[in-house]
């Protein structure tokens, strides 16, 4: 039998397996799909934190607890009414990416990002012909900001994008932005929630005038 490439990982998986098995931990054998959502959250936060921070050790320990996060949802996949683990979730993964890279496990052309950006959009539809709109599969969850940066690129029309003078700068941006959340907050309006309400009107227009 030879031996794993990963060695790490697979003992990092047989520590889930202990922990969830019945001489393991009783937290972690409670836990289901949605009980575990925040951590995911948590976790995915936390490694943005430490990507921004520049710190090696940080970005390790913190792409470990989501990698956990990915195993324990994996392996809660052994209790669904169609079970599922690690191996079905990267196999999934792998055929995705081979799919919508055609320009290099295909023969299609696409020799610069730009390109490659271009054509992902047909690529993805290609993948889900059940999809009827644009905006299915967009997830509803993102923060507000995040979430309106992907509709944007969506929307058939874009809204008007001279507001903003030439020449600024990424941290004139985050000032700015800054101050309307400051400005919203002291008239007590919510930001987040107001623009999610502008992204939903500008996914109602776009599709009414479709």
């Amino acid at each position: 039998m030879s031996e794993s490439r990963h060695p790490e990982l697979d003992a990092l998986i047989e520590v889930m397996a202990t922990l969830r098995g019945p001489d393991g931990c009783a937290w972690d054998r409670e836990q289901t799909h949605e009980s575990l959502l925040k951590y995911l959250i948590e976790e995915s936060h936390e490694f943005i934190d430490a990507v921004e921070s520049g710190d090696r050790d940080h970005m390790i320990e913190e792409l470990g607890d989501v990698l956990y996060q990915v195993l324990f949802h994996a392996d809660l996949g052994a209790d669904a009414e169609r079970p599922f683990d690690i191996e079905d979730v990267a196999r999934v993964a792998r055929t995705k990416m081979v799919g919508r890279h055609p320009h290099v496990f295909g023969d299609v052309t696409a020799d610069t990002a730009d390109e490659v950006v271009a054509n992902w959009e047909k690529w993805k539809a290609a993948e889900k012909p059940e999809r009827e709109s644009k905006f299915d599969g967009l997830p509803k969850g993102l923060p507000a900001l995040a979430l309106a940066d992907k509709v944007i690129g969506k929307l058939t029309q874009a809204p008007s994008s001279d507001s903003l003078p030439a020449g600024t700068t990424s941290d004139d941006l985050g000032e700015l932005l800054f101050g309307l959340v400051a400005a919203a907050r002291a008239q007590g309006l919510d930001a987040e929630a107001a623009l999610r309400a502008a992204v939903r009107r500008a996914i109602s227009a776009d599709e009414a005038a479709e």
